[in-house]
């Protein structure tokens, strides 16, 4: 693909809407993560948890014909990521038992890499999808993606101080997020179809049974864990 091309123009603009789309999640995780630091800490969280984001998002980039091999990756991505979401919900006000992903930066940031690295898995196929092998966009699909997350971050995090109810919405979305993965899986195409050939009715409502499970109950064990522990800390 000639470079300034309309090939190229139209791969680079499908990659920057991309990047709009998906690096929100990443927005979000860091965010919620970075949350519980004391002032000081946040900002240093953003920028190291983006820096992260964007080092582990280069690595699966380079490897991303090699991931595409690889059985049971978004089986395995979604199931984490499901823990992630549970956990940035339930870690609210729970300092004494979660008090390294809570209030420390480096608990902050074990927390964010690992959630970027599943969450970057959509990310990097569809990046290297829409630029066809060209390694020049691929490279600006990752320059790109850090404003992005860096600006989202900060946003999020303030919304988040002002109204502590966001939590709960951004753990609903990286929990869409993971069901999104699930139903993504080959090994499960058998039982969910493909959306690309179309479903039938019975595979439309597995889908959707996924997407609410998932969603819900990761909600309903956030905040029964939640509770659960301001009730032993009163």
């Amino acid at each position: 693909m000639d470079m300034f091309s309309t090939p190229w123009w139209s791969a680079l603009l499908a990659i920057v809407l991309i990047d709009l789309v998906l690096a929100g999640d990443n927005a979000i995780v860091i965010a919620l993560a970075a949350r519980n630091l004391p002032p000081q800490l946040k900002r240093k969280a953003i920028i190291w948890g983006t820096v992260g984001a964007i080092v582990v998002r280069s690595a699966m980039t380079v490897g991303v014909v090699w991931l595409l091999k690889i059985p049971g990756l978004m089986l395995v991505g979604g199931l984490g990521l499901v823990w992630i979401a549970y956990q940035l919900l339930a870690d609210q006000g729970d300092g004494d038992e979660h008090g390294e992903s809570a209030t420390t930066f480096w608990g902050a940031m074990k927390t964010i890499i690992v959630a970027d690295a599943l969450m970057g898995v959509d990310n990097v196929l569809g990046v290297a999808g829409a630029a066809h092998g060209a390694f020049d966009l691929v490279v600006i699909g990752l320059l790109v993606s850090v404003p992005i997350v860096v600006l989202g971050s900060s946003v999020v995090l303030k919304l988040v101080e002002r109204f502590p109810s966001i939590i709960a919405i951004g753990a609903a979305v990286l929990a869409f997020t993971a069901a999104q993965m699930l139903v993504s899986e080959p090994l499960l195409s058998d039982y969910l179809g493909n959306a690309k050939t179309g479903l039938t009715q019975d595979q439309q409502f597995a889908r959707w049974a996924i997407y609410t499970v998932t969603v819900v109950g990761v909600l309903l064990a956030g905040r029964w864990r939640k509770r659960k522990a301001d009730s032993s800390g009163a």
